[in-house]
Formats: structure tokens, sequence, C-alpha cells
């Protein structure tokens, strides 16, 4: 028959007494600030927190430079839509002209693909021109 241990029997005796407890001085002295800028002061602390976060987080009031664009080419903002479409249609003509003689030097399915973006090419500058026909004529 097996019996279990009791717990005065489990009780452990430590070989090494805990410390004292220090009596407490009535005014214990301040430990040294280790804040870098002088004392601990809430009030500049939130201040400089605040302002941290703020350049960070708070878009400017006034709109800063725009970024330079990625593209190597852009079109300008200030550029009014007749001149757009002026533009878009002499492009699809000088694209058609290209492959129109690129096409008739050519033989075969090549022939046949090169003239197939030549009669989209032409859609396109049909579609230009009428665009470029309703537009508003400015003085």
């Amino acid at each position: 028959m097996v019996v279990a241990p009791s717990i005065k029997e489990l009780h452990m005796i430590k070989e090494t007494p805990n410390p004292p407890n220090p009596p407490n001085p009535p005014n214990p002295p301040k430990p040294a600030s280790t804040f870098p800028y002088g004392d601990y002061a809430p009030e500049k602390l939130q201040e400089a927190a605040d302002r941290a976060l703020d350049h960070y987080l708070k878009p400017e009031d006034n709109p800063s430079e725009p970024k330079p664009s990625p593209q190597l080419f852009t079109v300008s903002d200030a550029v009014d839509t007749e001149v757009l479409l002026a533009n878009l249609s002499e492009t699809l003509a000088s694209a058609n002209a290209m492959l129109s003689d690129l096409a008739f030097d050519m033989d075969g399915s090549r022939r046949h693909v090169l003239l197939g973006v030549v009669q989209i090419i032409e859609l396109g500058a049909l579609l230009a021109d009428k665009a470029l026909d309703r537009v508003e004529i400015r003085p």
C-alpha cells in the first residue's frame, strides 16, 4: 500500500533568508533625471509629440511643388481641346502614311496585318476629325 506524503513533508526549507525590508525614510531622495533635456516637463513633451505627429500625418495647407512626372512626354494642362484634337489628327495621319508605305513593301499575311492597323488608324482619325468639327472655336 502506497501512502501519499502530507503537505508538511513536501515543504522545502530555503537555505538563504530573504533580505530584510529597509525602513521607509520620510522624504526619499529623488533619483537623478535620465531625461536628456533637463527636468521632466509633460507640457513640453506633449508639444513636441504633437509637432512630430503633425509633421508626418497632417497634410500641408499650402500645396508644394508638384512632383515631376516619370513619363518622358507629357501634355500640358493649359492646352485647349481644339489644339489637342488637331495634333491627334495630324499624328494619326502620320502613322497612317508610315504604315501604308510599309504595307505596300510587304507580301502575304504581314501585309494584311499592316493594312488592318492602317484601317484602325483611319477610323481613329475620322473620330478625331468629327470631334474637332464639334469643338467651339475660340477667338
